[in-house]
């Protein structure tokens, strides 16, 4: 008789646009200033168990661009994406959902971003890509201390 241990299995169920919004709240007269924006950007990623081997993990992007006197836009984006996450040892399964999937997801987030900015007329705004793999080995430094 063999112990063999079932192979982990990783699957995209889905990938969707949880909720998005985009608010210029100094139009018109945020076109006729210097476009030289101070622009900020937030993460968050949160996770939880759907069912079996299915997770839901949301990527939270905000993306803020402020001028000298007043806020030039504001952009939030959820990204969230369905995952079937299978046969991983328990101590796989946070980097899975805290960096892995999210690295999936953030190419998707960086799109809607920049299409709702485009949309509000400001110049395009490429966001760097974004290393998840460091993001998470931070936050687990910073819980342990």
């Amino acid at each position: 008789m063999t112990n063999k241990k079932a192979e982990p299995e990783f699957a995209i169920q889905t990938v969707y646009l949880k909720d998005s919004s985009f608010e210029a709240p100094h139009t018109p007269e945020v076109f006729t200033a210097e476009w030289q924006p101070d622009v900020n950007i937030d993460l968050n990623i949160e996770s939880k168990k759907l069912e079996d081997d299915f997770y839901e993990v949301v990527l939270k992007v905000i993306v803020t661009a402020k001028l000298p006197k007043q806020t030039a836009f504001l952009v939030e984006v959820n990204q969230a994406g369905i995952f079937m996450i299978k046969n991983f040892a328990e101590e796989q399964m946070k980097p899975m959902l805290g960096s892995f999937c999210p690295n999936i997801l953030f190419p998707y987030a960086r799109e809607a971003i920049s299409d709702l900015i485009g949309r509000g007329g400001f110049p395009p705004l490429y966001l760097s890509p974004v290393n998840f793999d460091a993001l998470y080995q931070q936050n687990q430094e910073q819980k342990k201390q």
